[in-house]
């Protein structure tokens, strides 16, 4: 139990300054388990099969909420098949030219240099989800094409894998196929499930159970089976529900992976040396090549900026993969520790950018010339709302309700924005009018407001930054407009109200009035009024 307190200690202070830092708290994490392995700290027995636990409902929450269709998408495949050639080839190079130099030993073979280079050719799915989750792009377009492109390169790592294993996947393995009708059965029990705890117990176990290890009984990778098992119940209308409720536990578990990370490298001066250089070559050049190649398939140029920020880094699956080089005979042992550090590196690097991605996306989008807008992806093109006289940002059950409230009882036009596709998909089929844009990007407001018809905007996205940097966007663009917008603290209330939002409903507040006009109405309406007596 000590062991446990310690690590739990390290990693919740560490994690702590990291956020007082203003910088992601994962950060922390990994910095703990760097601190506990310099001091000779061993993770505690149980922490690796948390951190495994933590991935697979990572990817299971990624299948509840992602679009398989992204995957046909050519700026997916496309981007990840071209990418990787590409990564393997400048990382084969990068370390080719390390050892001229004498910064690494020389004698390296091409085969050594080409599996270092497929090892550092993968993103990290961790990494980038968790990111696009506390942005909540995870549901945008480039979220989307972020998350197909990860799925994609981990489908390569996997096929690597059962490849360097020696033996194929058992026979057995055709029988997954069963999985697909009992999913039928499986979907209808999460009907009866209820909202509580057994939700939860029901998401852990259709990740583990007919998810990781009906895969990896019949030798496939155990992730695979959970992430496919997410997409079955993608379609589901409780899926969103059920991913919520695991997102606290799936948090805590991610952390394990984290302090894992860390404390699997006790690196040498030298080995970190190289890891840093290896990073200083290969990040901005995974990241040029990202935004060009999205520049080549449609996107805008800050749309591949901000996919491109995302996705420079280096992948959990690049120490799989060495370490598996390493067991083959493939690479030297020294190998794997280098690339843990980098993986750690890119990690911090990738955490710490991003957690300012808008200044640095609109910054990247500038290296590249504007495209034309009939050349662009449709999904991407920029929108128009010259046909409409309210906007309400944030299609969720509050945007919904104010579009409905308008619709129905005024003669204004009302149009819905929201940037998960997903949605978008839903109430299109349902008649609203509405239209798939992120709310965070400066172009779209910029479009958003040329047309000079809108009237009203309401902000009713769930995360207040959101809300200000789009007020802050309408205000830079001149927009003269009313403003309302929702807020759950009253902080925020206070916030929205002093730059000068017409109106803010506090969502929390409001709630409980409503609730009390429905409990005392009746009553009142019938109730003799009091009659007072001295």
């Amino acid at each position: 139990m000590q062991d446990i307190a310690v690590t739990l200690l390290a990693a919740a202070g560490l994690g702590w300054l990291a956020l007082v830092s203003r910088i992601p708290p994962l950060v922390g994490f990994l910095a703990a388990g760097f601190l506990l392995g310099a001091l000779q700290i061993e993770a505690f027995d149980g922490l690796e099969p948390l951190a495994d636990l933590g991935v697979t409902l990572l990817l299971f929450t990624i299948g509840l909420k992602f679009d398989i269709r992204s995957l046909l998408r050519p700026e997916a495949y496309g981007t990840a098949s071209i990418h990787m050639a590409f990564s393997v080839l400048i990382g084969m190079g990068t370390l080719g030219l390390l050892g001229v130099v004498g910064f690494i030993a020389g004698g390296e073979d091409w085969k050594t240099l080409m599996l270092v280079g497929f090892a550092l050719s993968f993103s990290s799915t961790v990494l980038c989800v968790k990111v696009l989750e506390e942005r909540s792009d995870d549901g945008s377009y480039y979220g989307q094409t972020a998350i197909a492109i990860l799925v994609l390169q981990d489908i390569a790592a996997v096929a690597f894998m059962t490849i360097t294993a020696g033996h194929a996947p058992s026979p057995w393995a055709l029988a997954l196929v069963l999985v697909i009708p009992a999913s039928w059965l499986l979907r209808r029990a999460l009907n009866h499930v209820g909202h509580g705890e057994l939700m939860v117990l029901f998401g852990v176990a259709m990740a583990l159970g007919p998810g990781y290890f009906a895969f990896d009984a019949v030798g496939l990778k155990g992730d695979l089976g959970a992430l496919v098992m997410g997409l079955l119940f993608a379609s589901h209308s409780r899926a969103i529900e059920l991913s919520k409720s695991l997102f606290s536990v799936k948090e805590l578990f991610l952390v394990g992976f984290f302090l894992s990370i860390g404390l699997s490298a006790q690196p040498t001066w030298a080995d970190v040396g190289v890891a840093a250089a290896l990073c200083v070559v290969l990040l901005p050049l995974t990241l040029v090549g990202f935004v060009a190649l999205s520049w080549v398939f449609g996107l805008r140029n800050r749309t591949g900026a901000k996919l491109g920020l995302v996705l420079t880094n280096f992948s959990e699956f690049s120490i799989i993969v060495a370490a598996l080089g390493v067991e083959a005979g493939l690479i030297e042992t020294g190998w794997l520790t280098i690339i843990a550090v980098a993986v750690a590196i890119s990690m911090v690097v990738s955490s710490v950018v991003n957690g300012r991605g808008q200044h640095f996306a609109g910054r990247i989008a500038t290296w590249f010339r504007e495209q034309d807008p009939h050349r662009l992806r449709l999904e991407d093109r920029p929108i128009d709302t010259s046909q409409a006289d309210v906007v309400v940002l944030g299609m969720g059950r509050v945007g919904r309700s104010t579009y409905e409230r308008i619709h129905e009882n005024t003669d204004l036009r009302v149009l819905g924005i929201d940037n998960d596709h997903a949605v978008v998909s839903r109430l299109r089929d349902e008649g609203y009018t509405v239209l798939e844009g992120d709310a965070t990007d400066q172009d779209f407001w910029t479009r958003l407001c040329a047309g000079g018809f809108v009237q009203t905007v309401v902000l009713a996205m769930p995360i207040h930054d959101s809300n200000t940097f789009a007020l802050d966007q309408l205000r830079l663009a001149g927009f003269e407009g009313r403003v309302a917008a929702m807020a759950r603290h009253q902080d925020q209330v206070d916030h929205l109200a002093e730059e000068g939002v017409h109106g803010v409903f506090n969502l929390y507040e409001g709630a409980g009035v409503a609730l009390a006009d429905l409990a005392v109405g009746p009553a009142r309406a019938s109730r003799p009024p009091r009659s007072s007596s001295l």
